[in-house]
């Protein structure tokens, strides 16, 4: 008889090194900060090596963190998470998409604009930022998380569990189930399965409605999801 498995299980991805592109910026030092703290390697990527260095050594001495050009970054890592401004995204990723074949690229950008009234979504061609990763990146395993996190709470000393659940978009269930162990490795996340990647719109345009609460409430809100 089979053992029945659990939808919540993950693969083991504790030896997994990480490269964080744009990762010289509050979410790619944020994630850069949590990842290291739970014994990964984490290579910071910027269009300057030494601008990435820089970053990476004021998150301290003691973290397994070093800072590369995005290429160079890419290239030494098994995961890559994408966390650049979306006016340089596709440009970025579509010159690195031979050194990014066959990796599982995160895609945790928000195409969003800012007025008066507030942050809200924009309009993307290929539907989201995460279908315009997978579409300029053919040859990698493009997958859509970490959109939801918040900067200050991932960079503060005083922060041992992130109170969230990330969701995980992707249309390669290995690599999602990769990611979702990924989001795990950060004390109080859990990583969730949030379907496909024609999805992610939604989930991206979403953080529009938590920047609001942010500012409504004085706060730093993530998501939880019930029952599951």
């Amino acid at each position: 008889m089979t053992a029945q498995t659990s939808p919540h299980d993950a693969p083991d991805v504790s030896g997994l090194s990480i490269a964080i592109l744009g990762g010289t910026g509050d979410q790619g030092r944020g994630l850069a900060r949590r990842f290291a703290l739970a014994g990964h390697d984490v290579i910071l990527g910027s269009r300057s090596a030494q601008r990435a260095q820089d970053a990476a050594d004021g998150l301290g001495a003691d973290l397994p963190v070093r800072g590369l050009a995005n290429a160079d970054a890419a290239a030494a890592a098994d995961v890559v998470i994408a966390a650049v401004p979306w006016d340089g995204h596709r440009d970025l990723l579509a010159s690195l998409r031979e050194v990014l074949a066959g990796k599982i690229v995160v895609d945790c950008v928000n195409p969003l604009g800012f007025d008066k009234q507030g942050a809200y979504a924009l309009p993307v061609e290929e539907g989201s930022a995460a279908q315009q990763a997978a579409a300029v990146l053919p040859d990698s395993r493009v997958v859509a998380a970490f959109h939801h996190v918040s900067a200050v709470v991932l960079l503060d000393p005083e922060v041992a569990e992130v109170d969230l659940d990330v969701l995980v978009l992707g249309d390669d269930r290995a690599a999602a189930d990769t990611v979702r162990a990924l989001a795990a490795r950060i004390p109080g996340v859990r990583g969730i399965f949030g379907g496909r990647l024609r999805n992610a719109h939604q989930v991206e345009a979403l953080t529009a409605n938590l920047i609001s609460v942010n500012r409504r409430y004085k706060t730093h809100a993530g998501i939880r999801i019930t029952h599951v």
